[in-house]
C-alpha cells in the first residue's frame, strides 16, 4: 500500500469561508484517498499584489510559500478568495509547480455562470474541489492531459471547468498512483 508521510493541509489565505475548505479536504480524502485536514490560516503575502492588475501574482506567492515549513504535512493547498494571475494569463483558478509542495486555489472567479449570473453554492464548491484536485495532480508530477473529460485536462474558463470530471482518466490515475511514495 502506498501512502504519504503526512496529510495534505488545506489552508485559508486571507478571508476564506470555512465550507469550501472542508469541501476541498473531503474531496481530497474521498477522490484521491489521501488524508487531508483544514489547517490554520496563512498570511497573504502582500508583496505579491500587483497594483496595476489588482490581482495577486501566483508565481510570487508560490515562491514565498516555498520558504515556509510545514513539516507535519506532505503538501499544502492554499485557498484564496482573492484573484490570482500568472503573467501569460488574465487569471488562473489555481496554480502549482510540477512536483512542488504548494498548490494555490482561487475562489474569486468560481461564483459566476458563463452568462454572468451567480452560480449556486454547490457548483462553486465542486469547482473549487476540481481545481484543488487538479493542482494536487501537478504536485505529484502529472502534466495536463489531452482527454477533455480528465481532471488533468487544462481548463481556462468556467465552461471547460464544469465539463471535466472529478476523476483522472485511466492513464493519469495510473501515473498518480505510481507517483505516491511506498509506505
Amino acid at each position: 500500500m502506498k501512502r504519504l508521510s503526512g496529510p495534505i493541509g488545506v489552508a485559508p489565505v486571507g478571508e476564506v469561508p470555512e465550507t469550501p475548505l472542508k469541501v476541498i479536504a473531503a474531496h481530497i480524502s474521498g477522490y484521491l484517498n489521501l488524508n487531508a485536514e483544514v489547517i490554520a490560516p496563512i498570511e497573504t503575502p502582500s508583496h505579491a499584489f500587483d497594483k496595476n492588475r489588482f490581482q495577486y501574482d501566483a508565481g510570487k506567492i508560490l515562491s514565498h510559500f516555498e520558504s515556509m515549513r510545514f513539516p507535519e504535512f506532505e503538501k499544502i493547498v492554499a485557498v484564496f478568495s482573492d484573484d490570482l494571475f500568472i503573467p501569460i494569463f488574465s487569471h488562473v483558478f489555481g496554480e502549482a509547480r510540477l512536483g512542488g509542495r504548494y498548490a494555490l486555489v482561487s475562489l474569486f472567479r468560481l461564483n459566476k455562470q458563463p452568462d454572468g449570473s451567480v452560480s449556486p453554492q454547490a457548483m462553486i464548491y465542486e469547482r473549487a474541489a476540481k481545481v484543488a484536485l487538479h493542482e494536487i495532480g501537478h504536485l505529484f508530477r502529472l502534466a495536463h492531459c489531452d482527454d477533455n473529460h480528465c481532471l488533468m485536462h487544462f481548463t481556462g474558463g468556467l465552461q471547460s471547468l464544469d465539463e471535466i470530471s472529478l476523476y483522472f482518466c485511466r492513464y493519469c490515475s495510473t501515473y498518480f498512483q505510481d507517483a505516491l511514495p511506498l509506505a
